[in-house]
């Protein structure tokens, strides 16, 4: 009778299992079947032990049917539904059955930084030549436990995510492979420093150059909290997990306009659950994803223990297939021989002893590889409308840029810099002849790599000769807000005795901004155009990249029609040349006037193109904010991959010897500022702008707690360290100029 007990209390969870993953017990026959258990289980001793099996083997082979019924059909958000279930496996059921052996770091428990995120050392074994040999990783992940309150569910806060940046560095100076497991539903959003968008930023930056093989695994992948471990060299994929830009109830608020506090559509958040494409088939069509491990009907669970083998094998094979790309290509070709080989048995393990350690030429093409990959990747996500004419002008416009470049940078300034150094060091010795001599070289080579207005390529600072700056606001460019005849009263009247202003003045001459408290009126991206720039220095480029609707997004098409007819653009963000006070520089605007300034695969290509060409022409990089409300959820991973891939051309050009300058104004939220945007060292804010990670309905819904009224605003962000200063509007122009010559390395063209 002990055992038909035991089949009873396991029919009880398949049982409850379903009516979790249906949402209720309205499906099929739920209903029956649960009333058939309560009547096993109420009378239990008054049925004979023959009876007892029979009736339990119906009911078992009942709940058999349904599931498999309910495997061939399963939706978008009952996939969600199973990685959210308390009988999912959890990163600490893979340490303990894929790993030999695990030594938390860090603390354990409820004494650990932040119990949602986990790093370890650990062992995995492999079979050699009928050996085993140990390796060492590090294993790094989202820890939801099962059913412990104090782990957020695997929210990280901003110290977990610290956490997990340290260990990386860790492994990166030991030399071991990391192993990324991603169970969350996304970051916990607070700016408490370290602040979680730009705690976010700080990994991604550091994962785009990591100098060790890594392997992320993704269950349930949460927009910035799974990027925060996502850029790897492998990316793996559960077959019954999901990868989103947002959760499917937060497209369900935005796009139904839930107000708080109103119920959520049940059709509409399952909707949206399909509208996101978050499946692991879904992501890997579209190349977001790089395998995917299957899993048992209806998802694994933490007894499943085969499905832990199949995962050390596909981890194990990964990890191998990144070191041997770095190797040569006839050891990965005879690798994939014997992995051909192994097809007729899931996950079986090639028997080859591969050593994880890499040199310095093969992190090298380690580096590069992972470069190339987060490159290509959303390439199909926008629209190239260049015709095939214009697309040859602009490949021989760039073939010829970097030939230019290269021969006068690269080459010319070297030899230059180097010539200089040898007439220097001797001209200090006292050589008046050989100064006299060799001075007509020196001038030839100022000539040859200085440009109009500035004197051997030095560019002399305000108030030290450089002249008069020739704008003054209102002269150039008007903003049509001071076509009114009215007054407006500022903000901070009550609290300043701020007097009101006339709309014609404040538009105008004060470039809106209150004269008495310095309140800062928002105005339009093209007053900056105007007024931040040199005159007739602007010149676009890459006007041919138009954002698309790749997920086929319901209702979409039209609202990107409307927005192109709006603003006359493309995407929501502007790529351009320009000039300030003589000092040429690389621009990437994301404005408020095209769906809010969110960021999709056309304005992560276009900002990718932006620091490819500050990288070539050495010269600094600006992002300029007017506005940005994050990813665009209506482009699903394709836009949440945006985060590593940009952030991976600002490292590049960061380490190249680039100048990235980054200010935010009227509002800046959400994944650019905890990607491409919060990992600048010098970012500064508008005053009276307002910028962080999540607004303040998605921190209440989340924690539970509201936010005071200037949670995001500047000063606040200056204060928790994640800007480095507040500029005025008026004076913006002046402190960039100042930026440009003070700040960045020496490999600048002017310097």
């Amino acid at each position: 009778m002990e055992d038909l007990r035991k089949r009873l209390l396991k029919t009880e969870e398949r049982l409850s299992y379903l009516i979790h993953l249906k949402d209720g017990d309205e499906w099929g026959n739920l209903v029956g079947l649960r009333e058939k258990f309560n009547l096993l289980r109420d009378k239990f001793y008054d049925f004979s032990e023959d009876e007892l099996g029979e009736e339990i083997r119906a009911l078992e082979d009942s709940l058999s049917f349904l599931e498999a019924r309910s495997e061939e059909s399963l939706s978008s958000m009952e996939r969600v539904r199973i990685v959210r279930s308390p009988h999912r496996f959890s990163l600490k059921d893979i340490l303990e059955n894929v790993y030999e052996d695990y030594t938390e770091l860090g603390g354990e428990e409820d004494a650990s930084i932040d119990p949602s995120m986990v790093a370890a050392r650990a062992s995995i074994s492999r079979r050699v030549k009928n050996k085993n040999v140990l390796q060492q990783v590090m294993v790094i992940g989202h820890e939801k436990g099962h059913g412990e309150e104090y782990r957020n569910g695997g929210c990280s806060k901003p110290w977990g995510n610290e956490k997990a940046l340290r260990y990386m560095r860790v492994a990166e100076t030991e030399g071991i492979p990391i192993h990324f497991y991603i169970f969350t539903p996304g970051s916990f959003p607070v700016e408490d420093y370290p602040g979680a968008g730009q705690q976010i930023a700080r990994n991604i930056y550091a994962m785009a150059k990591l100098r060790v093989p890594m392997v992320s695994l993704i269950s349930e992948g949460g927009s910035g909290g799974a990027e925060a471990l996502g850029l790897s060299d492998v990316r793996l994929m559960c077959s019954h997990g999901y990868y989103s830009v947002i959760s499917p109830e937060g497209a369900a608020a935005i796009e139904g306009k839930i107000r708080e506090g109103e119920k959520m559509p049940k059709e509409l958040v399952e909707a949206c659950a399909e509208r996101l494409h978050i499946t692991a088939e879904e992501n890997l069509a579209r190349g977001t994803i790089d395998r995917i491990i299957q899993e048992p009907p209806l998802g694994a669970k933490r007894d499943d223990f085969g499905f832990f083998r199949d995962i050390k094998c596909e981890v194990i094979r990964a990890t191998d297939e990144v070191v041997l790309k770095t190797k040569s290509l006839r050891a990965f070709r005879a690798y994939e021989l014997k992995m051909k080989k192994a097809v007729g048995n899931a996950a079986e393990e090639p028997h080859i002893d591969i050593t994880w350690d890499l040199n310095r030429d093969e992190v090298s093409r380690l580096l590069a590889l992972r470069s190339r990959k987060y490159r290509n990747m959303a390439i199909s996500g926008f629209l190239d409308q260049s015709t095939n004419y214009s697309a040859f002008y602009q490949n021989t416009k760039k073939k010829f840029s970097k030939f230019y470049y290269t021969f006068r940078y690269d080459i010319l300034k070297t030899q230059q810099k180097q010539v200089q150094k040898v007439i220097k060091d001797v001209s200090g010795e006292g050589s008046v002849l050989l100064r006299q001599v060799s001075a007509p070289f020196a001038a030839a080579y100022d000539f040859i790599t200085s440009r109009p207005g500035i004197k051997g390529g030095k560019v002399s600072l305000p108030g030290n000769g450089g002249g008069e700056d020739p704008i003054e606001f209102g002269d150039i460019y008007t903003s049509p807000l001071a076509n009114e005849d009215r007054t407006v009263t500022c903000p901070n009247a009550e609290k300043h005795g701020c007097k009101d202003l006339w709309v014609r003045d404040l538009y105008g001459e004060f470039g809106g901004v209150c004269e008495n408290c310095g309140h800062h009126f928002p105005l339009e991206y093209q007053w900056y155009l105007k007024h931040l720039f040199d005159p007739d220095s602007i010149r676009e480029f890459n006007n041919n990249i138009c954002s698309g609707n790749p997920l086929d997004y319901p209702g979409f098409e039209k609202r990107l029609k409307g927005a192109i007819a709006k603003t006359g653009r493309r995407s929501g963000i502007i790529t351009f040349d320009a000039r300030v006070m003589g000092v040429d520089l690389v621009v990437a605007m994301l404005y408020s006037d095209f769906r809010n300034g969110t960021v999709g695969s056309a304005e992560g290509e276009k900002f990718v193109r932006a620091c490819e060409a500050a990288k070539l022409k050495k010269r600094p990089l600006l992002a300029y904010i007017h506005t940005t409300g994050g990813i665009r959820i209506h482009e699903g991973t394709l836009g949440v991959v945006q985060m590593p891939k940009c952030t991976m051309a600002v490292r590049e050009y960061v380490d190249a010897g680039g100048l990235y300058i980054v200010v935010y104004d009227n509002n800046s939220y959400a994944g650019p500022v905890a990607s491409f945007l919060g990992c600048s060292p010098y970012q500064f804010a508008i005053r009276s702008s307002r910028v962080g990670f999540a607004g303040p309905r998605v921190i209440r819904d989340t924690t539970g707690e509201d936010v005071p009224p200037d949670y995001h605003n500047a000063r606040n962000a200056l204060r928790r360290g994640h800007i480095q200063g507040i500029w005025d509007r008026r004076e913006f122009r002046r402190n960039l100029h100042k930026s440009l010559l003070t700040m960045g390395g020496s490999n600048l063209y002017y310097r």
